[in-house]
């Protein structure tokens, strides 16, 4: 179970590095090449087909190739370093017998399935620029942001709590084995 926690530490230690990298570089600097408009990942409500008409005829060249480029690399490793050290977490932390272990781990994952196809969609869309952007391509990007905000605020939730039932759990046996 240590080498569980271990590897969970360290993948939620490189996601945090680049979540960082991403929120404090390319996505302000996307944000800053298209007037202020946020990028697609950070719409996690979604976003209509104006909307993204808007921000991909605001983007800049050097927007779009940043966002093509470091942003995306940054998002390939990003989600499967999350799901990892969240879904080892869950594991690590659900109470339940191993089969509820495995159906709580697989939500991070799920996430990372919607994290992954809306990359491509993204960058499909960055490929088609406003002229040639179909209404139907924006509506799939944006419902695939959302199912990834879902599952990913899910699985960042479902391990608080749990942390905090196991910490509740803990300090009672700290306080019976007092008594």
């Amino acid at each position: 179970m240590k080498r569980i926690s271990m590897t969970a530490w360290a993948a939620l230690a490189i996601a945090a590095c680049l979540y960082a990298t991403m929120t404090l570089w390319t996505l302000p600097a996307i944000s800053r090449a298209a007037g202020g408009l946020p990028p697609f990942d950070m719409r996690p409500g979604g976003y209509t087909f104006g909307e993204a008409k808007a921000f991909l005829s605001a983007l800049s060249e050097n927007g779009r190739a940043l966002y093509l480029g470091p942003q995306q690399h940054l998002d390939l490793v990003f989600p499967a370093a999350l799901a990892l050290g969240l879904g080892l977490a869950l594991y690590r932390l659900v109470p339940f017998t191993r089969f509820w272990k495995l159906c709580f781990a697989a939500i991070p994952v799920i996430g990372m399935v919607f994290d992954y196809l809306e990359n491509a969609a993204v960058r499909a869309m960055l490929f088609a620029g406003p002229a040639i952007l179909q209404p139907e391509q924006v509506e799939t990007a944006s419902r695939l942001t959302m199912a990834k905000s879902v599952f990913d605020s899910a699985g960042y939730g479902l391990v608080l709590v749990f942390l905090v039932l196991w910490a509740v759990q803990r300090r009672r046996g700290v306080s019976a084995s007092r008594d």
